[in-house]
């Protein structure tokens, strides 16, 4: 095996990325963590995270992305703060260049995770946290007791309405067509669930503020005849698909017809010494257990690629 300057470089701080870098650290690998912005990823910009085991209470999603990174560093991974402008998968070390220089390892981990797809409408930025959200299990409880609007007509659609049912007196299913995309068999659940009521053909033009500048409603357009009407209602959960960020490895890695990186529960991706954790990847489900549960498992069988490698 050529020498290379890490054993293993994360591209991507989020839960995922430091939990490889913490077992891959911890087993006595070289490990350079690669984050743009700050510890956490997408966590970082949740303010109380309450389903993550430990923490009764809920957590700072700020905080607990920095307290992953200081378990990390506490057995020898390092982290730079650089953006990844490109990757060299195929050689041998795997090459990975950044704004400020190029380096080498011989695994690569990817987590550089997926941002919720927006309605691109003006204003929707400032109301996230404030009746905008992207995800029920992350944020539902903020809205119990309140009317809310799911937008979306797939399975991820179907699942948020069906969570937010059970806490919520009034959810409406807002879709832009006359029929779902989602499963029959969700759909069947949707239509037996009393407090669930469906709006078809309907497309968000804007949203309605209160005096506090928190969502009071939603501007509908109907997507037939052009009309447009208000919906009150205090929170609005757009489900309308994610776009994970694989802009660096569109030609390098095998993804899916949504664009994810394909890798089953080893997280090994279609080039050997590659692996995928969290949300980049093809998953079920898409929450920060999950991404922290990939990066142990990249690192275990990061450990074996390297075994092989070495021997070879």
């Amino acid at each position: 095996m050529h020498q290379a300057d890490y054993d293993m470089i994360v591209v991507g701080g989020g839960p995922g990325g430091y939990t490889a870098a913490l077992y891959g650290a911890r087993a006595g690998l070289s490990v350079l963590v690669l984050e743009m912005l700050s510890a956490g990823g997408q966590m970082a910009t949740t303010e109380n995270v309450d389903n993550y085991p430990g923490f009764p209470d809920g957590a700072d999603g700020f905080e607990l992305g920095e307290k992953m990174q200081q378990g990390a560093h506490r057995f020898g991974a390092i982290t730079k703060y650089e953006e990844v402008k490109g990757l060299t998968l195929n050689s041998q070390p795997k090459r990975v260049q950044t704004s400020k220089g190029e380096y080498t390892a011989h695994t690569i981990v990817l987590s550089t995770g997926a941002n919720p797809r927006r309605l691109n409408i003006p204003g929707e930025d400032s109301l996230v946290g404030r009746g905008v959200a992207y995800c029920a299990t992350c944020d539902g409880m903020y809205y119990r007791g309140k009317t809310v609007a799911v937008l979306g007509g797939g399975n991820s659609a179907a699942e948020e309405a069906l969570y937010l049912s059970k806490i919520c007196p009034k959810v409406y299913l807002i879709h832009r067509r006359d029929a779902l995309r989602a499963e029959k068999s969700s759909e069947q659940a949707l239509r037996q669930t009393e407090n669930i009521e469906f709006v078809w053909n309907a497309a968000v033009e804007d949203f309605v503020l209160g005096t506090d500048q928190s969502l009071q409603g939603l501007v509908l357009k109907d997507t037939k005849d052009g009309h447009t009407w208000q919906l009150a209602c205090e929170g609005a959960f757009v489900a309308i698909g994610r776009v994970p960020n694989t802009t660096l490895v569109t030609d390098k890695l095998e993804l899916n017809a949504q664009g994810y990186i394909v890798a089953d529960e080893t997280t090994r991706t279609s080039v050997p010494g590659v692996f995928a954790v969290g949300d980049v990847r093809t998953k079920a489900v898409r929450q920060i257990v999950t991404a922290a549960a990939d990066g142990a498992v990249a690192a275990h069988f990061a450990q074996e690629y390297l075994k092989t490698a070495t021997q070879q």
